[in-house]
């Protein structure tokens, strides 16, 4: 129990990261928040398949295959329901761009409150990787999340300060995105803890919201700035990462 809770506030935690970072950083390079956002996609593409879904089609017996493509798809469904809720993270502005200045801060507090929204199912999956009892494949999960985490911490800041809000309530409400990550992982975990029997659709549920994730938000954000052909080589370099640790460490 102690590694969860370690791992959730380092999940949160590394939020907080990519919001010093962002702070210190304000006018980096598209290329170089492209490469890195890839490479952090591999990671959680990689950790998804290797991490979540692979071990749902183990843990679900005969009718593994159909609780796994069921787990996916509602996974996947359930953030498609909050993507209509609340804008997409790359409406509002890319990483290292500096923005216009938003005509209402509310339109910043959405964009914020949108991110905070989309950590919850990630929390989740991390939770849930510890819930199955598998400590290296929840590491890896846990890793994946984390390394989005950062480049997501940094893309909060600069959209704040030139809406006019204080620095430190920036920071504030960038540490408050990552709190939901923590929230979201001790959920994950008591939550497939207490049911062992929800396991596998857990599992895939979880895998499917990182696929989502990294489909629907990091490549298009990736991709949008001419810098394709690197932001591919960094997501299978990611993906090969994360992959050579799950055999070395399986």
């Amino acid at each position: 129990m102690e590694l969860v809770w370690i791992t959730a506030l380092g999940v949160g935690g590394a939020t907080v990261i990519g919001a010093v970072i962002g702070f210190l950083f304000k006018g980096l390079s598209h290329r170089f928040s492209d490469i890195v956002l890839s490479f952090a996609a591999g990671v959680m593409l990689s950790a998804a398949v290797l991490g979540l879904i692979l071990p749902s089609l183990d843990y679900g017996g005969d009718y593994g295959l159909l609780i796994t493509i069921s787990g996916i798809f509602a996974g996947a469904l359930a953030l498609n329901l909050i993507d209509k809720l609340v804008p997409h993270l790359h409406r509002f502005v890319g990483m290292g761009e500096e923005p216009h200045p938003p005509t209402h801060v509310n339109k910043v507090l959405l964009f914020v409150t949108a991110i905070a929204i989309h950590n919850l199912p990630e929390g989740i999956a991390a939770g849930v990787g510890f819930g199955s009892g598998d400590t290296s494949n929840a590491l890896m999960i846990a890793g994946g999340i984390a390394l989005q985490n950062i480049p997501e911490g940094m893309v909060i800041i600069a959209p704040m300060l030139a809406a006019g809000i204080s620095p430190s309530r920036t920071f504030v409400c960038a540490a408050a995105t990552g709190l939901v990550e923590v929230i979201g992982t001790l959920i994950g975990y008591f939550a497939v803890h207490a049911a062992s029997a929800i396991l596998p659709f857990a599992l895939a549920f979880a895998g499917g919201t990182m696929l989502y994730v990294v489909s629907d938000e990091m490549i298009p954000e990736t991709h949008a700035h001419g810098s394709e052909r690197g932001a591919t080589y960094a997501l299978l370099v990611g993906f090969c990462v994360m992959l050579l640790s799950d055999v070395l460490l399986g």
